[in-house]
């Protein structure tokens, strides 16, 4: 029988905790702290997305049922709700974000020799944003609407391993088409977006650092037509061309020519038209791109639906923040310990298994990878016989 550590300690094995204590100096965040440090709150916090707590009430009654084994967890501060609320609202949420975004790194090396779409070299990444509502008597800060408040989650997610390699926490009132002026653009990369993004002055700047972009043309867009390009119309494409715009202030936004390509989705009954500055993939390829897009609405719908990223324990901007970078982490974390012990299931299957187990002490591997090993005597034995 196992007696080793439990199996949330397991996990936080894959935390790098030299990255950790680096975060946590830059930002002077156990200045004058004597008992409940940064990472017994990232301990608490990170218990509470694995196994779905509620609030700060419901965090404090489970880990105090568990008193024998917090030390054993990493916990060495004594567990409050208080206590716990208040490092929330006052220890700086960039030390959570700057782990995060160390942990997107590693987890990107991991996930970087991934196939995608008929093996694909360059990195591919899909932008959106998410509306998180919220009670604006309750979060103050968090303006929207005049009786409504909300943040936003700008995402940049790179499509290999779905992994987000960028993410920007914003209120309501941040428009998704000004992300392009903040994203890391990467020479070569492409970049697929909707129709919210399409701006053709910052798509030019874009296209003048060397990346490609894949967006939805506007019903309202005018164009003169280059050059045809032959298309292959029993796939659904119906046209292949480069154009010119020629409204005048999008002309002048954008000078050069831009790919038009025409599809027909005969599941969804709709034509669809991309517009890109790449010339080089196939029209088809272009259609298929743009359709991985809805892999960020899903990270958005899955985040959503398996972290606690909707029901706040704090009320302060700086809480709502480290709730929401430790949420990520976490994500990330299991998406490293998936690659690194080459387990198969889903995130979804590793999370629902960590929420029911995170006490137990069993081999990580064995109750993640192989749920129906049982161990059993060996028949061969070298056992002596004393009496006959």
């Amino acid at each position: 029988m196992y007696s080793g550590k439990v199996v949330f300690s397991q996990v936080m094995e894959f935390l790098p905790l030299h990255i950790f204590h680096q975060c946590v100096d830059r930002y002077h965040g156990d200045y004058k702290v004597k008992e409940f440090t940064c990472l017994d709150q990232y301990y608490c916090m990170a218990f509470a997305q694995i196994t779905y707590r509620e609030s700060l009430r419901d965090i404090e009654a489970c880990l105090r049922a568990q008193q024998g084994k917090l030390y054993h967890m990493g916990i060495r501060g004594p567990v409050s709700r208080n206590t716990l609320a208040n490092a929330n609202k006052v220890r700086d949420w960039r030390i959570y974000a700057d782990l995060a975004l160390s942990l997107i790194v590693t987890a990107r090396k991991l996930y970087g020799k991934e196939a995608f779409l008929n093996d694909l070299n360059e990195t591919v990444y899909a932008l959106d944003a998410t509306t998180i509502d919220l009670c604006l008597s309750v979060f103050p800060w968090a303006h929207f609407r005049k009786t409504k408040g909300a943040i936003k989650l700008h995402t940049l997610l790179d499509l290999r391993g779905n992994i987000p390699s960028f993410i920007h926490i914003s209120n309501g009132k941040l428009h998704e088409v000004n992300t392009l002026d903040i994203i890391p653009v990467e020479a070569g990369s492409f970049y697929i977006m909707d129709r919210g993004y399409l701006d053709y002055a910052r798509l030019y700047a874009l296209s003048q650092a060397s990346a490609f972009f894949i967006t939805r043309a506007k019903s309202n867009m005018r164009c003169r037509r280059v050059y045809s390009h032959p298309v292959d119309r029993s796939t659904g494409l119906i046209c292949d061309q480069s154009v010119l715009l020629t409204v005048p202030k999008s002309a002048r936004d954008y000078p050069e020519k831009l790919r038009r390509v025409k599809y027909y989705d005969a599941e969804a009954e709709k034509t669809l038209i991309f517009v890109t500055n790449n010339f080089a993939l196939p029209a088809l390829t272009v259609s298929m791109l743009y359709r991985c897009r809805w892999q960020v609405e899903l990270f958005f719908r899955w985040i959503k639906q398996n972290l606690r990223i909707k029901t706040f324990f704090g009320t302060s901007e700086n809480a709502v923040k480290t709730q929401i970078w430790i949420a990520v982490s976490v994500y990330v974390l299991v998406a490293i310990m998936k690659k690194r012990l080459n387990i198969r299931a889903s995130l979804y299957t590793i999370l629902q298994v960590l929420s029911v187990s995170a006490f137990e002490r069993t081999l990580l591997f064995q109750l993640l990878a192989q749920p129906d090993y049982k161990s059993e005597p060996d028949e061969n034995d070298n056992q002596l016989i004393l009496f006959t």
